[in-house]
Order: structure tokens, then C-alpha cells, then sequence
């Protein structure tokens, strides 16, 4: 039986609370109450849990503090500091285990703090990483124009050199991803209104789908091919009226690969 998304929520309190070295919680994305809204059957547990500074490294080896341990099927880190866990009903929980000074880089959006330490760290962290946030999801659409013609290119002469993976990844993954932050830049406060700074991909269908229908076509097709309507695309929704629009390196590109 599927547990309900509040009740593991309520269990991982419960699990830091509990624990010595254990000294704040904050649940982020769709588990933060902020963002409560656009939780589906499909969301997982986000969060931090904050650890008591210098006892990281005896900490993290142990996740005996998550709740219904005979549940967990599946338990696998991400780096030094990040954890997946993965329970029976499929409930996913993805979370950083650190010292607050460990986290001081991290990009933060929705979140609620559930549990502080005295300091408060917790909310000063959050704090500077919604400030990050911002920062980093700051739109430039001229220069991520150009690296769409860029990234093309270097996809599809990968393709055609015999790396079809490293040439698919740079057209599928770096190519769009600097479409779709051009296209929310193009867009104004449209482009931004349910967007993730972090990702430009999330909810980008929400937002915009038809394009995001036509983008998702041409994904499904074979790699160079993909990457020709991706520069199509791009030419026919973003040049038009688009002084700033890179049309001379774009044609560059279309000659040197024959398009």
C-alpha cells in the first residue's frame, strides 16, 4: 500500500528530531508546503537534513534515522553529500545529508524549514540560496541563442565523426537547454512564471506547449536529424522581429553542415 506524501513526510521529521547530531530539516520543491500545489503521484521528497558541525563524516554512513527502515529497498549516494532512498511503494526520497557550512553553495526555490537549529542556519542558508537562485536562473537570451547554434554544431560533427552518444548528449541535452532558456528569456515574465531557475526544462511544457510539443517531435527523432529541426525551430520562433538574433553565424552553421 502507498503510504500518503504527508505521512513520510511527518516520518522524516520524526527521524531528525530523534537524532543527536541530527539539527534541522527543510523540505524543498514539491514537498515544501509553498509548492504544496503542483505535488502529484509523481513527486518525490526533497530535502535537507543539516547536520551538527564535525560530525558529518560519522553521520552520513548511516541512514537508520529514515523512517520505516523494512520498507527501504534501495538506498545509493550522489557525491559526497547527496542521498537517494527509495522505498517499496516507490516513494523516492532525494536529499543532501551535510553541515550547514557543506551546503553553502546550494540553489534554493520552494521550501519550508521544519526544524532549526538555535542559530538558525537553516533559515539563513535557505535564505542565500534563494538569493543564489535567482541569481543563477538570471536569463540571457542573446548569448543562449548563440549557444544553440554552437552546441549544434559540435553534436552533429560528433554524430558524424562515429559519436553518436557524446554528439546525442550535446544535442539533445546541452543544445535544448540553452533553447529553452532562450525561449523563457524571449518570453519575459511569461517565461518565468513557473519555471525553475535551476533547470529550464521543468514544467517548460506548462508554460509553453506548443513549443513544447514541437521541441519534444524533434527529440524523438534520429540525431542529426533531431538537431536540424532544433536549428529550425530556433530560426523560426526566435529571429523573426530579433535584432539581436546570431543570423549570420546561424547561416555559417547550416552551411557547414549541408542543411
Amino acid at each position: 500500500m502507498r503510504r500518503g506524501f504527508e505521512e513520510l513526510s511527518a516520518g522524516i521529521a520524526a527521524g531528525v528530531r530523534a537524532h543527536d547530531d541530527l539539527r534541522g530539516l527543510v523540505l524543498l520543491g514539491s514537498a515544501s508546503a509553498d509548492a504544496a500545489a503542483r505535488r502529484d503521484e509523481w513527486s518525490d521528497h526533497d530535502f535537507f537534513a543539516l547536520i551538527a558541525p564535525g560530525h558529518g563524516p560519522a553521520v552520513r554512513p548511516d541512514l537508520g534515522w529514515l523512517p520505516d527502515q523494512d520498507r527501504i529497498v534501495l538506498t545509493a549516494r550522489e557525491g559526497e553529500i547527496g542521498f537517494v532512498a527509495l522505498y517499496d511503494d516507490a516513494r523516492l526520497c532525494e536529499f543532501a545529508l551535510a553541515e550547514a557550512e557543506e551546503l553553502s553553495g546550494a540553489l534554493v526555490t520552494d521550501a519550508t524549514i521544519v526544524e532549526d537549529d538555535p542559530d538558525g542556519a537553516l533559515a539563513a542558508l535557505v535564505a542565500r540560496g534563494r538569493t543564489q537562485a535567482e541569481q543563477a536562473g538570471a536569463l540571457d537570451p542573446v548569448n543562449d541563442a548563440r549557444l544553440v547554434l554552437v552546441k549544434l554544431l559540435i553534436g552533429v560533427g560528433r554524430v558524424r565523426r562515429g559519436e553518436v552518444l557524446a554528439g546525442g548528449a550535446f544535442i539533445r541535452q546541452w543544445a535544448v537547454q540553452h533553447l529553452l532558456r532562450a525561449l523563457r528569456g524571449r518570453a519575459g515574465e511569461q517565461g518565468a512564471s513557473s519555471g525553475d531557475p535551476c533547470d529550464p526544462f521543468r514544467r517548460f511544457e506548462q508554460d509553453f506547449p506548443v513549443w513544447g510539443a514541437r521541441i519534444a517531435d524533434a527529440l524523438s527523432r534520429p540525431p542529426e536529424e533531431a538537431a536540424r529541426e532544433l536549428y529550425l525551430f530556433a530560426r523560426e520562433v526566435l529571429e523573426p522581429g530579433w535584432a539581436q538574433f546570431p543570423s549570420r553565424a546561424a547561416d555559417v552553421v547550416a552551411l557547414r553542415l549541408g542543411w
